[in-house]
């Protein structure tokens, strides 16, 4: 008989503020050294000169990333025109001289309308798109062609904020798979010399936030002081949006079979806390989702998210397995 695997020390979610010139890897190793385990996953990387939020998923939790893929992003981001990169963003090659042109909110204005609502994006070259298998910016670092076909993705918002000469800041709030540099890049091809993004920060990953973010060294100092417990969101506070059903043990051991359980209705709770004034009012893109619930077992633990196959009666998508303490 096989032996239960050990629960690590921490299971749940870990909001990072990733610094600028760090790869999203590096601050999931970082915390795995930090943890002392591997099982350590994230929910949308970062680029390098990017800061923000990167939300990491510790132990058991990494098996709730895939609820999390429809959720809307927010970032604050200064676009700089006139000046074209070959990576779209501060850290690349220049693609020509520095046009430096002058910026009005009605022209910025004009130029972001069309990029609003579902549109079609092409990718940067340089991203982690596959093209045959391999990475497209693999392909563009050998100064290969990269051709990557447009895709269609969801801006919700792109509030101009403030323009200091060729610098143009906005406010983006936008679907899972948009690209924030081809949005710069794109504007500023539509205004002719072109643009970069010369600083982004994410500030929400659907209702995690900035707010909530700490730095590598503040995780650090907090897991040296043995108080990093209280920074990590534990399982039975994720997925919050989705309601919740308590269920008798013998459903319990059913349901951890992989087997199908009748809820009734009046069973279900229903309670999802506010968002954070900082995180997107619609946590999810504008997508149908299954009706899925969080499926609680004795000692009010998160044992399972189930979905529905007719009415009231479900059937478990993903059963967090039973872990013996380390």
């Amino acid at each position: 008989m096989s032996q239960p695997k050990s629960t690590p020390a921490l299971e749940g979610a870990l909001v990072i503020n990733k610094p600028a010139g760090r790869t999203s890897h590096d601050v999931v190793e970082a915390v795995r050294h930090l943890v002392g385990f591997r099982r350590v996953g994230h929910l949308g990387t970062l680029d390098p000169i990017a800061t923000g939020v990167l939300v990491l998923l510790l132990g058991r939790a990494t098996r709730l990333a895939q609820f999390y893929s429809a959720r809307r992003k927010r970032y604050l981001c200064a676009f700089r025109f006139g000046y074209a990169t070959d990576t779209y963003d501060a850290a690349g090659e220049p693609l020509g001289p520095d046009a430096a042109p002058a910026l009005t909110p009605e022209l910025l204005e004009r130029l972001a309308r069309p990029f609003l609502g579902s549109i079609r994006q092409v990718p940067p070259p340089y991203s982690a798109k596959k093209i045959h298998g391999r990475p497209a910016h693999e392909l563009a670092r050998k100064k290969k062609p990269v051709e990557l076909p447009p895709v269609e993705v969801d801006v919700y918002e792109l509030k101009l904020l403030d323009i200091e000469g060729s610098t143009a800041r906005f406010q983006i709030e936008c679907g899972p798979g948009t690209y924030v540099r081809s949005l710069a890049h794109e504007m500023g091809l539509a205004l002719g010399p072109g643009a970069h993004v010369s600083e982004i920060s994410r500030t929400a990953v659907g209702e995690f936030t900035l707010d909530q973010a700490m730095t590598l060294e503040e995780a650090a100092a907090a897991r040296a002081a043995a108080s990093l417990a209280n920074r990590v969101i534990p399982l039975e506070g994720l997925l919050a949006d989705l309601p919740r059903a308590k269920v008798l043990p013998i459903v319990e051991r059913r349901i951890r079979h992989g087997s199908r359980f009748t809820v009734r209705s009046s069973d279900l709770q229903s309670s999802p806390p506010a968002p954070a004034q900082t995180a997107p009012a619609m946590l999810d893109a504008d997508r149908w989702k299954p009706a899925r619930i969080r499926v609680f077992g004795s000692g009010e633990k998160l044992i399972a998210i189930a979905e529905p196959v007719v009415p009231r009666i479900y059937r478990p998508v993903v059963v967090l397995e039973t872990e013996s303490a380390s």
